[in-house]
């Protein structure tokens, strides 16, 4: 068997044609495996017909859906290499990523109509795409396409379900997902169907993961923290729920309604849910374990949701490793409540000092991952991934320590860190404090100038309750933490900016705060 991600979802409908593999929340449509092979099947057709070919990049800008998986495997199947695109994107920063990774061919759900007419609008120009085919993906047949596109849905009716012949494997190109951009223009990490097999591989060594499983998918699919649990569950026979948009009221319901038994949901996700628990309406006896990652998971949050009986194993991963890092077993996941745990099986991790050095139990320096999970490149960024990628390892830009047993503990981006007083403050530290504060529901803290310091900590802040005073959470951090690491200053807003994966957007904090700290 070629090592074609394309070929796991035909293997899987083999071996299990009949079971569920596949549930459209939000539409309520349910697939076996069978039906959603054929599906793919139909789409790899439409898609070689309508003139794509192997090593083409075809864009997806489509919300959670059975299209958005089933055109996945379809283009790993036919040799076409995936570009999901995040939708909450500016036409201009979608245009740029189209444009950088030369698609000839975009996918685009109804909803973004509008926006894809005004990319259509600008031709090949300077600012325009290299988009040659259109493909509008309708709820129905009767949805008709804008003039310059194709109904998927009557291609894909028209399309035969035979499987298309193999054309790419192992090494080559299965997807180009692009990084969030938060330092600069956004970057295309480069996975293979060989880097994205080992990705299902360690993933299958380390996670308890069960064919019976039931997978809440609430991520978006353009994440690698919901492309890769969803690969991994085809490869795992397991069965994938999967929301169109993240509602906090609404997964509850649906853990309790289709006996949801694991998921991933970033920080801010679990938050929000706690928000909005009534024990009274759900019962989530079904959970085995809820994974959290993308950003350093306060504490408070891991044990409120085990007073709840929810066990939350935090995950380390990145989009430049498909996904696995490191993660916390079952077993930890309360007793070192704050780690990320160690590296999974197939993954090596280390935390090195500037120098490349590792640094001795407990010491500060920057993550190391070393895997065949590890991205190929970073597209057209050759200096990039020189930068990244070092004998094999490739450097995170994440700061964290490791203890004489192995345990990784993420403190935060190195270049989120800031010096005050001649002392390194990693703002996390501090934010899992504030976290903990019964009247705050989230906090994201910045380094900002001072003349006494050099530089001093701000707390942005999205209160609970509205007449919460700075002083009073200035207070609550006095006895938690060293006096250099206290917040000098507190700003209260109504939304912490993040990116889709749910990380703090530190440099939009640094734009909407700029001023400096009291003296």
């Amino acid at each position: 068997m070629k090592n074609n991600i394309g070929l796991f979802l035909t293997k899987r409908a083999h071996l299990s044609p009949d079971q569920e593999g596949f549930v459209d929340l939000d539409t309520g449509r349910r697939f076996t495996y069978r039906q959603w092979n054929e599906r793919s099947n139909r789409t790899a057709n439409l898609l070689l017909e309508s003139g794509v070919s192997r090593g083409d990049r075809v864009a997806l800008l489509m919300m959670n859906s059975i299209e958005y998986m089933e055109s996945f495997f379809a283009l790993a199947k036919i040799g076409a290499v995936c570009v999901p695109l995040n939708w909450r994107l500016t036409v201009d920063e979608l245009a740029f990523i189209v444009r950088d990774a030369e698609c000839s061919t975009l996918l685009f759900g109804g909803e973004f109509g509008d926006a894809v007419a005004k990319l259509a609008a600008r031709g090949d120009g300077e600012n325009g795409t290299s988009v040659q085919r259109w493909i509008h993906v309708g709820a129905t047949a009767d949805e008709a396409p804008p003039d310059f596109a194709q109904s998927y849905v009557s291609l894909q009716k028209a399309a035969s379900a035979d499987e298309p012949e193999i054309s790419a494997c192992d090494d080559d190109l299965l997807y180009i997902m692009y990084t969030s951009g938060t330092t600069g223009l956004p970057k295309g990490a480069v996975h293979t169907h060989s880097t994205a097999l080992w990705g299902l591989i360690t993933i299958a060594a380390t996670a308890d993961s069960r064919p019976s499983d039931r997978y809440l998918v609430a991520l978006p699919l353009f994440h690698v923290g919901a492309l890769t649990p969803c690969t991994s569950i085809v490869h795992l026979g397991a069965t994938a729920l999967v929301m169109r948009q993240f509602d906090p009221r609404r997964a509850w319901q649906v853990i309790s309604d289709e006996k949801i038994t694991t998921g991933l949901k970033v920080p801010a996700m679990l938050n929000f849910m706690l928000q909005v628990y009534d024990p009274s309406k759900i019962d989530h006896s079904s959970l085995r374990w809820l994974q959290s990652g993308a950003a350093p998971v306060p504490v408070s949050l891991i044990h409120k949701y085990a007073e709840l009986g929810i066990e939350v194993q935090q995950v380390y991963g990145l989009t430049e490793t498909c996904g696995p890092a490191c993660l916390i077993s079952s077993a930890d996941a309360i007793a070192r409540a704050g780690s990320t745990g160690k590296a999974f099986f197939h993954t090596d991790v280390r935390v090195v000092d500037e120098d490349g050095n590792d640094c001795e139990p407990g010491g500060y320096g920057e993550v190391v991952v070393r895997g065949g999970h590890i991205m190929k490149e970073y597209w057209k960024r050759p200096e990039a991934t020189q930068e990244c990628i070092r004998d094999g390892w490739f450097h995170t830009g994440d700061g964290a320590s490791m203890d004489a047993d192995g345990f990784v503990y993420i403190q935060d981006r190195i270049k989120d860190m800031y010096i005050s007083g001649g002392e390194n403050v990693y703002p996390a530290e501090v934010e899992n404090v504030l976290a903990s504060h019964p009247d705050i529901v989230e906090a994201g803290v910045i380094g900002v100038p001072s003349e006494k310091w050099g530089e001093s900590g701000a707390a942005v802040v999205v209160r609970k309750r509205a007449d919460l005073s700075e002083e009073e959470v200035l207070d609550f951090c006095r006895d938690k933490l060293a006096r250099y690491k206290q917040p000098k200053l507190v700003y209260f807003t109504e939304q912490i900016p993040r990116n889709p994966s749910g990380k703090i957007l530190k440099r939009v904090l640094r734009e909407q705060f700029p001023g400096a700290a009291p003296e």
